[in-house]
């Protein structure tokens, strides 16, 4: 496997990212679309998530594809950037065929931002702006760390942030990923600055300081953070063609790179929950083989996008944490 041109999940064909956030609400959103409907799903293993319109990717549901997935923060309040882009959508002519009427198709998910030290005495809730602006804004290249969905995030011990990471197998099929990490266990070891990713990483995309001399001791960790005050969201996405519970498994399989880049994760306090995408463009020709390595890639790209998520955040006025880079 070899990272796509971008290293960025819009290496996928037909994906497109748009990112919003607003430095005093120390907030933000960021959306997924593509130039047509494409196949989602997703799975969720934290015990606190926040979501939208997740029901609907299950493979028995009568809509079978989506128009956009979003990422924000805000916690509950953030779901209605949601809103935000399903109007946009809408006024694109984009959306789910009912008689004369188009329905937008926009499934999110939230993290928890609210106590981070930015402004939130808001009088009107202004995420849906902030949806309308990542929508708006949508490309194939954006800005990681200290950007949408994660301009506001972070860990158990450093800033937080959104990341992305690529790969194409050797088949052609192109698997990418997006993550806005506000994880509550930590992405590095120890108090050093080597990531749990190290053993997947591409290059130097986040720093290529290689494995840590020597593993943190196995004692049992404490939280650092409050009940509900973290969770890690993502998107996975491929342009193989998958059928929901296809795309579902792929979810699940990412999952694996969530734990391998975050310790601890999936705890009762985090809302982890990863999104799959297929724009479907191409057909597997070794269905077996492909499947199979669908999964790793998926894990693998998210572990090293959970990575470059933290490793590229960037200090803003009023930051309760440190930067990987100013650790």
């Amino acid at each position: 496997m070899r990272p796509g041109p971008r290293n960025l999940i819009t290496d996928v064909p037909g994906l497109l990212v748009g990112s919003a956030h607003d430095l005093r609400l120390k907030s933000g959103v960021t959306v997924l679309t593509a130039t047509q409907p494409f196949t989602a799903a997703v799975h969720v293993m934290g015990g606190a998530p926040g979501t939208r319109e997740t029901d609907l990717l299950a493979p028995d549901r009568l809509v079978q594809e989506v128009d956009a997935l979003v990422l924000s923060g805000g916690s509950a309040f953030g779901l209605d950037a949601c809103s935000g882009v399903a109007d946009a959508l809408r006024a694109a002519g984009r959306g789910f065929a009912v008689g004369d009427q188009r329905v937008p198709i926009v499934p999110g998910a939230i993290l928890f931002d609210l106590l981070n030290g930015g402004d939130k005495a808001w009088s009107r809730n202004p995420y849906y702006d902030l949806g309308q602006a990542a929508y708006a804004a949508v490309a194939q290249g954006f800005d990681l760390g200290t950007a949408g969905a994660g301009f506001g995030a972070a860990t158990g011990t450093l800033k937080g942030g959104l990341g992305s990471a690529s790969c194409v197998l050797p088949s052609g099929i192109t698997v990418g990923a997006l993550v806005a990490v506000n994880a509550l266990g930590s992405v590095t070891v120890g108090d050093g600055p080597h990531f749990w990713a190290a053993p997947w990483e591409e290059g130097e995309e986040f720093g290529g300081l290689g494995p840590a001399p020597r593993h943190a001791p196995s004692e049992a960790p404490l939280p650092r953070k409050r009940i509900s005050e973290a969770t890690t969201i993502a998107i996975v996405a491929t342009d193989a063609a998958l059928t929901q519970a296809q795309a579902q498994r792929m979810a699940t399989a990412a999952h694996d790179g969530m734990a391998r880049a975050i310790v601890p994760s999936h705890t009762p306090l985090d809302g982890d929950l990863v999104f799959a995408a297929s724009t479907g463009t191409r057909v597997m020709a070794d269905p077996l083989t492909d499947s199979f390595q669908l999964g790793h890639a998926a894990a693998t790209c998210l572990a090293r996008a959970i990575a470059r998520a933290v490793y590229l955040a960037r200090p803003m006025p009023g930051d309760l944490q440190p930067t990987w880079a100013a650790r």
